[in-house]
């Protein structure tokens, strides 16, 4: 979903639409209680910069090297969601995709809700693991927020077999749609090409292994960042806690209580 989406009275050059990426991880939004406070964290641990949105006081859009890359939403308090990082998932039609995954276990928490120029749903899969859709314009920039945003996003589930299924089937993945999400198997892990570019995985343990009762299915987002180190101490010093740490990548929690990871640069 894009914060910031604003309608145009004809459609402008590089404009990409819903219908010709289908499926694919288009925009992530964080819900918040606090926005000085949560844009004080991030800019302290990702170096982001903040602008307003046109959706109103309670929307901010982060900036990377100018470039829109991640939205706050000062939501959590007023609809009472959980904070929490989601991504959102490119559709042709939101409400064909709620449809489809109501009609296969998940649940809708809001909308479809019109954001023009498109729709806008907040979903839980059937493990409970929560995802956005949109319909409609992307960024005119939609390449450059590709490479300026997440490394990719990491669905980590109970049975990464049955949650591929699921997604498929909602979001059109590895349909004969033009510009659909490439799947495949690779070691353990789902993994989720677009444009020959990983954007997503889904894992859930050694391939053939029971399903683990005691994972909480969710999305983990992963920014790419210089130094997941400084990452660590910046987050540590500004309210925010670690909660895994290795040399390439470390799970950090905000101030807010949302979880991310930061991701080297050098990680393929």
């Amino acid at each position: 979903m894009n914060h910031d989406a604003t309608p145009s009275a004809t459609p402008s050059t590089g404009v990409v639409s819903t219908q010709t990426v289908c499926g694919a991880p288009c925009w992530v939004s964080l819900t918040s209680r606090d926005l000085e406070a949560t844009e004080e964290f991030y800019r302290a641990v990702l170096g982001w910069e903040w602008r307003s949105a046109k959706l109103g006081d309670r929307f901010r859009i982060a900036l990377v090297d100018g470039a829109p890359v991640a939205g706050i939403a000062a939501v959590a308090s007023m609809w009472q969601m959980a904070v929490a990082w989601t991504p959102y998932f490119a559709v042709p039609s939101a409400d064909a995709a709620v449809s489809r995954a109501q009609e296969r276990g998940g649940t809708a928490a809001v909308g479809p809700i019109s954001l023009p120029p498109g729709r806008a749903a907040l979903l839980a899969d059937r493990d409970g693991a929560t995802f956005g859709i949109w319909e409609g314009d992307l960024f005119t920039d939609w390449e450059t927020w590709r490479k300026a945003a997440p490394a990719f996003i990491r669905l980590h589930t109970r049975d990464a077999f049955d949650a591929a299924i699921f997604y498929g089937e909602v979001l059109d993945w590895a349909s004969e749609r033009p510009g659909c999400v490439e799947v495949r198997y690779e070691g353990d892990e789902v993994v989720l090409r677009s444009h020959g570019e990983i954007v997503a995985r889904i894992e859930s343990g050694a391939l053939g292994a029971a399903p683990d009762p005691t994972i909480r299915p969710h999305w983990q987002i992963h920014f790419r960042v210089a130094d997941v180190a400084a990452c660590a101490r910046a987050a540590e010093s500004h309210g925010g806690s670690v909660l895994r740490e290795g040399p390439e990548e470390v799970v950090l929690r905000d101030a807010d209580g949302a979880q991310f990871t930061v991701t080297s640069r050098r990680e393929a």
